[in-house]
């Protein structure tokens, strides 16, 4: 089924508009024609089943049947340290299709990468458009929220009370991951710190642990920014019996 990323109003209408980007993609790209068939999901957990009905100039029309809702799930944010190149766009893109609700880049005393307010703006918004996409094709409803990128203890501070903070310390080999992830309990948010290439300072970690952060390990493999990151959510969704 043809899947398309509509943003909707609550309650949702019976008919959209679609125009610009939306309208190219499903006539030039999904090459869709009035009749034909498809489903519209809000990025917020909703899906419809939906009917191409009009083709104009400038517009496509879309009517939306029944709404089927997705279960809550556990929210799961991704600090993740600005690592170099590509890599967070590899960690944005697989970890949507891993489960995370939230990514929110965060700058880091190690991080090489420096994004100046429009450059960030700019990346965020390529950010945002990538986690649809993976959330297109791999089916979700929801999609994760994009941040744009702030400092590490600034967006540590700003989680929504109630929050779980666990930080991957490469020093901590005493707490794994999956231990601290059940102690949280059954729905309770949880944010995960992952360092840059270079790791997170001690300061920060001991500035994240005065927070309220747990320090906690993978294991012995030694593992790079984006692959840590993946394998973290991998073991959170499996112990959450989303995955395995």
């Amino acid at each position: 089924m043809v899947r398309l990323f509509v943003p909707l109003p609550e309650p949702a209408p019976a008919e959209v508009e679609l125009t610009g980007e939306r309208r190219h993609y499903l006539l030039h790209v999904l090459r869709l024609e009035a009749g034909d068939s498809l489903e519209v999901f809000d990025g917020k957990g909703r899906a419809f089943e939906a009917r191409v009905t009009g083709v104009g100039a400038e517009a496509v029309w879309v009517t939306l049947g029944t709404a089927r809702v997705a279960p809550a799930r556990r929210a799961v944010s991704v600090l993740q340290g600005l690592p170099k190149g590509d890599k967070l766009e590899w960690v944005l893109q697989k970890g949507t299709e891993l489960g995370a609700t939230a990514f929110l880049p965060v700058a880091t005393a190690r991080s090489v990468v420096k994004l100046e307010p429009k450059r960030a703006e700019e990346r965020t918004a390529r950010w945002t458009k990538i986690v649809e996409e993976a959330a297109r094709q791999c089916r979700r409803d929801d999609v994760p929220r994009v941040a744009t990128p702030a400092p590490l203890l600034e967006t540590a501070r700003a989680l929504a009370p109630g929050t779980v903070l666990l930080v991957l310390d490469e020093e901590e080999s005493a707490v794994p991951l999956g231990e601290a992830f059940r102690a949280a309990g059954p729905g309770t948010p949880v944010a995960l710190v992952v360092g840059p290439e270079g790791g997170l300072a001690r300061e920060e970690v001991e500035a994240l642990k005065g927070l309220g952060a747990r320090g906690v390990t993978l294991g012995r493999r030694i593992l790079r920014t984006e692959t840590a990151a993946l394998a973290a959510l991998s073991v959170m969704m499996h112990l959450d019996g989303e995955l395995g």
